[in-house]
């Protein structure tokens, strides 16, 4: 401490005690160890991870001006991995869930090539565990280039949909089974241009139609209802009979209509 003098004519001087500032610690070198539950939940994390498939990419024809938009427009190295997390996290709860089976798909390779029509997904020789998703250079180099990025990461995560979706051991409907593609599609904000909600004709329509009628009943029923619709169709064949009432406690020709008709009441407020 300090001592301060106070002088004066008559008074005896007095001492005030001035404390000295007492310096803060340097912590700015200090880095704080984990805790042994922060230690924890990491590892958690960590291990919550749904196993990753071998993912591989073919161009033959690398001089085609397709190829070339292609590998100039997106990373290469991520487009696919990001697209089989964000099926993995639609499609399916979690690896730590006992409830949650994926199917076993080992591997996935993007065949880009010179073919009519956009994409289609299909297993390879070895077997059906392993995928191979076929998409059209014609129709890469035929695109808007100003929504080239977004068209081909949307065609390509409809597609891994296909390596990872359940079809009720082969007897769901097409029409579903795109449906649910689209819908994730839809769930990731990948929709084209000139898709819309469209009421007329049956539900199982496929595509966008059917996939904004999984998108009602996934804000009716709440999140997680395609989830479990996926895993049904997992479990059993597909009876529509009895596959929608088990699921949602109605007939799906009920659903629709109702779907239909909610769609009439929030025409020109509900976007699309």
């Amino acid at each position: 401490m300090a001592l301060r003098e106070q002088a004066g004519d008559s008074q005896p001087a007095q001492a005030t005690i001035v404390p000295s500032p007492i310096p803060l610690p340097d912590r700015s070198k200090e880095t704080a160890e984990p805790g042994p539950e922060a230690a924890s939940a990491e590892a958690d994390t960590k291990a919550a991870k749904f196993p990753q498939p071998k993912l591989r990419l073919k161009v033959p024809d690398l001089d085609h001006p397709g190829a070339i938009k292609f590998l100039t427009s997106v990373n290469a190295a991520t487009l696919l991995s990001t697209a089989v997390n964000n099926v993995l996290r639609l499609l399916y709860k979690s690896p730590r869930d006992r409830e949650t089976t994926v199917p076993p798909t080992r591997s996935v390779t993007l065949v880009l090539r010179d073919m009519d029509g956009v994409a289609y997904t299909t297993g390879t020789s070895l077997d059906n565990d392993h995928k191979e998703i076929h998409f059209s250079l014609q129709y890469i180099n035929s695109t808007n280039p100003s929504r080239l990025a977004h068209e081909i990461t949307g065609v390509l995560t409809h597609e891994v949909v296909h390596c990872y979706q359940w079809d009720a051991h082969g007897s769901c409907p097409g029409g579903l089974i795109e449906g649910v593609a689209d819908w994730v599609r839809l769930r990731c904000d990948l929709s084209p241009p000139h898709w819309k909600r469209e009421t007329g004709g049956d539900w199982d329509r496929g595509y966008q139609h059917t996939a904004y009628f999984l998108e009602y009943l996934e804000q009716r029923f709440g999140e997680g209802t395609v989830r479990r619709l996926n895993d049904k169709l997992r479990r059993h064949k597909y009876d529509s009979e009895s596959f929608w009432p088990e699921l949602l406690g109605e007939s799906v020709q009920k659903l629709y209509g109702d779907y239909v008709e909610n769609c009439k009441e929030n025409k020109g407020t509900n976007g699309k």
